[in-house]
């Protein structure tokens, strides 16, 4: 017999593996050494093979394709409902194998290292961000206990952990000083990496056509295109820029039923980078929009006048969400919204 369709259950060290034939016979369920995978699929003739979409699952996907197989990466959440009872490596390689040829289920893009690689930068970077905000909080947490308040803003600590490390000593013991002074330290090396980051994926994002054509979008920065372009990849994936809306997470949570329409807040769903930093860049164009209003297009001056801010700012990026998936799959330059 023939193998039409493997499930693949990815692991560090021990791959399971579910092989059937086309007429939903298993021909195999069996566990393969991560050395000896790429041999045992050398042997199989070309056929579909399913994974869930975690880590490690863009490289062995692009490994696979070049031994000529029909890779389909699916999110984890999609799989679990064909997982019949327990939970073993074995149950799970069967459920991805009975999934992965339903008709109706949705499948993720395969990454290319290009494109992984610009989203280490972000990760990388987003990380460093954190560590910063959390060293920022510290900061302020241990000035406050000696009655000492810094204002408000990331700017206001930066200035204080240069004068701290110049000299510039708050009235406090000498144990807390140095105890604030290895926190500025740490803060300021913290500050200058993001700042090599942050060029770093500029000037990638000046190397592509598509992220180019998206910063000229109010709103849309470098770190945003770059990040826009590095996890969509190819947006045709997407039938319409609802599709792309719904995979952000962007559109209201429907709870519909019995004829009665119920919609409730966002779904959260799909990617929380990108969701964030659509939502940021939505929330600065809002800003600039109530500074200037006579430079706002008419939907954007209408929606905040109408809605409160935050569920503005959240309906913008849904729409800039949307008007991005034409941008990308047409090559079109963005317009303004029409009234």
């Amino acid at each position: 017999m023939t193998v039409q369709t493997v499930g693949l259950d990815l692991a560090k060290d021990v791959f399971q593996v579910h092989g059937i034939s086309e007429n939903g016979r298993v021909i195999f369920n069996r566990a393969i050494k991560r050395a000896k995978l790429l041999a045992f699929f050398e042997r199989l003739p070309p056929c579909l093979v399913g994974m869930e979409a975690c880590g490690s699952s863009h490289h062995w996907g692009r490994q696979l394709r070049k031994l000529g197989h029909d890779v389909k990466l699916m999110p984890a959440g999609y799989v679990k409902p064909y997982v019949k009872r327990g939970k073993s490596d074995a149950v799970d390689a069967e459920a991805i194998c009975e999934a992965v040829w339903r008709p109706t289920m949705r499948f993720v893009e395969i990454k290319t290292e290009d494109q992984q690689a610009i989203l280490a930068i972000h990760r990388t970077r987003d990380l460093a961000v954190w560590q910063r905000t959390q060293l920022a909080n510290m900061i302020r947490s241990l000035l406050r206990e000696f009655g000492h308040i810094l204002p408000i803003g990331i700017e206001a600590v930066a200035a204080f952990a240069k004068r701290h490390l110049d000299g510039d000593h708050p009235d406090m013991p000498e144990i807390a000083n140095g105890l604030l002074g290895v926190q500025c330290y740490q803060f300021l090396g913290l500050n200058e990496r993001i700042s090599g980051y942050s060029k770093m994926i500029e000037q990638h994002a000046m190397l592509s056509a598509d992220a180019r054509r998206l910063m000229r979008m109010p709103g849309i920065g470098p770190i945003t295109a770059s990040a826009i372009v590095a996890t969509i990849g190819d947006a045709k994936q997407f039938r319409t820029g609802r599709d792309l809306a719904a995979w952000l997470g962007l559109t209201p949570l429907n709870k519909s039923s019995g004829g009665k329409e119920r919609l409730g807040k966002i779904t959260k769903q799909g990617d929380r980078y990108i969701r964030k930093l659509l939502v940021v860049g939505m929330t600065s164009r809002a800003v600039m929009a109530k500074r200037s209003p006579q430079k706002v297009d008419l939907w954007t001056a209408k929606i905040l006048t109408d809605k409160p801010f935050r569920l503005a700012t959240v309906a913008m990026a849904n729409k800039a969400a949307r008007a991005i998936w034409a941008m990308l799959t047409k090559k079109q330059e963005y317009r303004q919204p029409a009234f």
